[in-house]
């Protein structure tokens, strides 16, 4: 591949990702202050959005207000194209930071399979435990692949 290719290909993959993010914002913008985040396919939309196209797994946290409003999507940690190491005293401390009083967890398998790993459901069960002790809701953790798995809806949270 000739260098001028590659920097087309790059400056491609740029712009489709700043679409994604835009179309992610219009999103989160439009249901904001509606339902979207206690809305199950509103929020795999925004999520899909905002973490579909990473090549790395990306975790993040959609950090809510008391009426599952949303106060601040963040993404907490990147990884390798099959696992990012995720800590509890880190999610804690964004969740302290804005005062949230809910979250739902997210990451992507860029590989496209959605279906949730042993050490997904692991860090689950660790993070949902921790916030369980500042009294925060964990209302659900969503895979970002081909397709969107939510633990809430599989009964796994």
């Amino acid at each position: 591949m000739s260098n001028k290719s590659s920097h087309y290909l790059k400056q491609q993959r740029y712009q489709e990702n700043e679409i994604l993010e835009h179309a992610a914002e219009i999103l989160a913008n439009r249901y904001v202050r509606g339902d979207a985040f206690s809305n199950p396919t509103a929020t795999q939309n925004y999520l899909r959005y905002k973490l579909g196209h990473y090549e790395r797994e990306v975790f993040a946290v959609l950090l809510l207000d008391n009426q599952h409003r949303l106060i601040e999507f963040k993404e907490l940690f990147q990884g390798t194209v099959d696992a990012a190491s995720v800590y509890p005293r880190e999610v804690v401390k964004a969740v302290l930071e804005v005062n949230a009083a809910a979250v739902i967890f997210a990451h992507n398998h860029p590989s496209g399979e959605s279906t949730p790993s042993q050490a997904d459901k692991r860090i689950t069960t660790r993070l949902k435990e921790a916030l369980a002790l500042i009294d925060v809701q964990v209302l659900d953790h969503i895979v970002v692949g081909e397709t969107c798995v939510s633990f809430a809806e599989r009964g796994l949270i």
